[in-house]
């Protein structure tokens, strides 16, 4: 299933207290890269935080997953998890009502 993981920093949650986390946060998701988990990562513009594209069985496989994050651990960030599909619509296009 393919997913979309956006990071929620926790209210009042600091730069400085991420600081000693982030080497390991790099190391977790690194790790998931490497076993196919997470397929893309961006860093956001509106926002600090990143945007995850991820592939896991299920939402909730999602959840336990980002949920080892050093940060996660650290209850500085939280995460929304968003299940994706197909883009159907184009469907539409080929219909005979279109032509």
């Amino acid at each position: 299933m393919k997913l979309l993981c956006l990071d929620i920093p926790q209210p009042g949650a600091t730069f400085a207290q991420y600081e000693p986390h982030m080497k390991d946060e790099i190391r977790h998701s690194w790790k998931l890269y490497k076993e196919g988990a997470i397929r893309e990562i961006y860093f956001r513009q509106d926002r600090p935080g990143v945007a995850i594209i991820a592939e896991f069985e299920s939402v909730e496989a999602a959840r336990k997953s980002l949920a080892e994050f050093p940060l996660t651990l650290a209850g500085l960030i939280g995460w929304e998890v968003i299940p994706l599909g197909p883009f159907t619509n184009w469907e539409s296009l080929f219909s005979s009502e279109n032509d």
